[in-house]
């Protein structure tokens, strides 16, 4: 057994140099100089994000100082994903210019990559940090249920979104999911976080506590969550593949596709307020203007500038796009997903450079061993995987078969375990 074993290691070893493999590895994996090396070497060698010349705005804060690189993470999913720069497949178009720092568009039900820039760079969240909070704890809360809020739900940010809670007031569960996702309430944030908690006033607490082993148990390693709603928070980051596994997870939600197609909803009327209801409106406006439109979330603050995340559907495939750090000029941020969209829907459906890891392999991975997945970890719904092939740029395959050979040397473990646990069967999309 030992002997097939150690075959199948050198086997692995082998294939890494000519095939880019999806890998993780828990934070404790040791990196020798080698990775850190080639991984240096991909980034002088990157290819630079086409963007448009877009002075900064005025007056915008410092970026916050992020973790620093663990080179194991920036290879999740592939070797070829761990660039600060462009990644595309080889022979594909230009994907179009655009504001966003950092962006990534992949197949919600395959998982295929099919490109990005800078996919695994830390960024702040904003008002896309919501999406977690959804895939957090969407399914603990009954939507049926009424919800007293209180003033603690209302301690946000001067001047940042809200939906318009008020203290007393009483509403279902649902409305406050739909004030979460149409109007990016972060009072609505704060209150599903404080319910899903348990109710108390360490609610929010434990909420986000959730939330960061839910990003755990994905394989979102660059994300941490400080607040539940995505204001600004002290060592507060994610990156545009987190947001696509978090995105994964949403959109097998019928409830979550729900909320996020609506186009209005109504706030009732606290007649024991006396306060007289409204109507709010969705801000994606994706929803609205593009074909296909699955749904999504904006999000924007002063630090972490405009972020989207959005999904549509065309000729029955699934595409989600996530970007973080852009402008909005020339374009909308919705309107940069929608441009992505397009560029990824112009793809052949066997384009990669790079896969969205499962729930059950991170698990297995993490255990070290054969073990079953976490039955806390939600696994994202697939369609039946189309053949794996490798479409790498051509300019970065040497350099990036070079940094998977010295993470599989450092994980060598783990990425046996993950290469053994393919997606075996496939699993029937929810309605």
């Amino acid at each position: 057994m030992i002997r097939t074993t150690r075959r199948r290691v050198a086997a692995l070893a082998a294939a890494a140099a000519l095939t880019p493999l999806a890998a993780t590895a828990p934070a404790t994996a040791a990196v020798p100089r080698p990775a850190t090396a080639a991984l240096r070497a991909a980034a002088a060698a990157q290819i630079p994000c086409p963007k448009p010349v877009v002075p900064p705005p005025p007056g915008r804060p410092p970026r916050p100082v992020p973790p620093p690189d663990d080179p194991v993470r920036r290879a999740v999913g592939g070797a070829a994903l761990a660039t600060d720069g462009l990644i595309i497949p080889a022979g594909a178009p230009r994907p179009p210019a655009i504001t966003a720092t950092t962006w990534l568009v992949a197949d919600l039900d395959t998982g295929q990559v099919l490109g990005g820039c800078g996919p695994h760079v830390y960024q702040t969240p904003a008002s896309v940090q919501k999406t977690l909070l959804a895939a957090a704890v969407m399914g603990k809360l009954d939507p049926r249920q009424q919800a007293r809020i209180v003033r603690s739900d209302l301690d946000i940010e001067p001047y940042s979104s809200a939906v318009g809670l008020l203290v007393g007031g009483r509403y279902p569960i649902s409305t406050l999911w739909l004030g979460l996702l149409l109007n990016s309430g972060n009072d609505a944030a704060n209150a599903l976080a404080r319910l899903a908690g348990g109710g108390g006033p360490d609610g929010p607490a434990k909420t986000v506590a959730e939330m960061n082993a839910l990003a755990r148990r994905l394989g979102a390693f660059q994300t941490h969550a400080v607040t539940p709603s995505g204001l600004d928070g002290k060592g507060q980051f994610t990156s545009a593949y987190d947001l696509a596994l978090i995105a994964r997870v949403c959109f097998a939600s019928a409830d979550f596709r729900r909320y996020s197609l609506t186009r209005t909803a109504q706030m009732p009327a606290q007649p024991a307020l006396k306060a007289a209801g409204f109507q709010i409106q969705n801000e994606n406006r994706l929803i609205f203007e593009y074909p296909g439109a699955l749904g999504g979330k904006t999000g924007f603050t002063k630090i972490a500038r405009h972020s989207y995340l959005g999904a549509a559907e065309r000729n029955g495939r699934r595409l989600v796009v996530t970007l973080l750090g852009a402008e909005a000029r020339p374009l909308r941020s919705w309107q940069q997903g929608a441009a992505l969209l397009d560029w990824g829907f112009s793809l052949p459906r066997n384009a990669e450079v790079g896969r969205l890891v499962e729930p059950r392999d991170v698990a297995a991975a993490a255990a070290g061993g054969d073990a079953k997945p976490s039955a806390s970890a939600p696994a994202a719904p697939s369609r039946p995987r189309a053949a794996r092939p490798a479409a790498v740029p051509s300019r970065l395959l040497s350099v990036g078969a070079a940094a998977t050979v010295a993470v599989v040397l450092a994980g060598m473990p783990l990425l046996l375990l993950l290469t053994q646990r393919r997606r075996r069967r496939p699993v029937r999309r929810p309605r």
